[in-house]
């Protein structure tokens, strides 16, 4: 019965919005109507300003609040943060990107860094350190044995599914892994990111991996580091176990793989 109820909230969040989300910004938006009419109270009192409260320019932003200074957590603030410390400690200035966020990892990385930008969808150039190339990572523009450093972060979970208007590939992840070991160099670097944990499908949205299942699909590789941010989201453990990895619903595992 659980489980059930849980797949009828999937489907209304899904297609609609999720009720328990709303309801929590509604009670957040009321909490904080007594402290806005306050405070519009105390600054017309205190006022000796030209910047008048006038009601047309009532502009009531009600959650800011109650809330914390900045989001710190989740797969994508701990795997972007430890990828970017690795480039910039081992002054790596140039790597080919293979659709990782750019409003993340990539912007990190771009002060230091130039990044030619792999991607099947459509971007712009908005930095002298970012070039783009459309392109499809089971078909990469390069030619064999030429990459000396890859970056490609939660996306070969994506790959085959269709999420992102590809093409239903239900191998897509093995192409894409053979693809990157083509034009990765010998003793290249690649640095990867995606969710570990019981291997399973959940379409169309994303896979998740038995970590091992990477090293299956690189077999021309070596593990040099596996570090994993678990189902809490709050912190990387360095050099964990795959025993770790596995007992989570949805982590995330970070690879670096050296070509051999």
């Amino acid at each position: 019965m659980k489980r059930i109820l849980k797949f009828i909230k999937l489907i209304i969040d899904t297609i609609f919005f999720d009720p328990f989300k709303l309801l929590f910004n509604i009670l957040s938006r009321w909490r904080a109507l007594p402290y806005y009419f306050r405070n519009i109270f105390l600054y017309s009192k205190l006022n000796k300003t030209s910047f008048r409260i006038k009601t047309l320019n009532l502009l009531p932003v009600l959650t800011d609040r109650f809330a914390k200074a900045g989001f710190i957590g989740g797969h994508y603030f701990f795997q972007d943060l430890w990828a970017a410390n690795y480039l910039y400690d081992n002054n790596i200035r140039e790597i080919i990107d293979i659709g990782s966020r750019i409003d993340g990892y990539i912007v990190h990385i771009l002060s230091f860094c130039k990044v030619t930008y792999i991607d099947i969808r459509d971007s712009e150039s908005f930095h002298p350190n970012f070039v783009f190339k459309k392109g499809s990572i089971m078909e990469l523009p390069y030619s064999d044995s030429t990459l000396k450093y890859i970056s490609c972060l939660h996306v070969i979970e994506h790959i085959g599914l269709g999420r992102y208007n590809d093409p239903i590939e239900p191998d897509g992840h093995i192409k894409a892994a053979k693809e990157i070991e083509r034009v990765l160099a010998q003793g290249g670097t690649l640095l990867i990111g995606t969710p570990v944990g019981k291997q399973a499908l959940y379409f169309d949205g994303h896979r998740v991996f038995d970590p091992a299942t990477i090293l299956e699909i690189f077999p021309s590789m070596i593990l040099q580091e596996f570090s994993l941010i678990d189902d809490n989201g709050d912190r990387i453990i360095r050099n964990a176990s795959f025993e770790t990895a596995r007992k989570c619903k949805y982590g995330c595992g970070l690879f670096i793989l050296i070509k051999k």
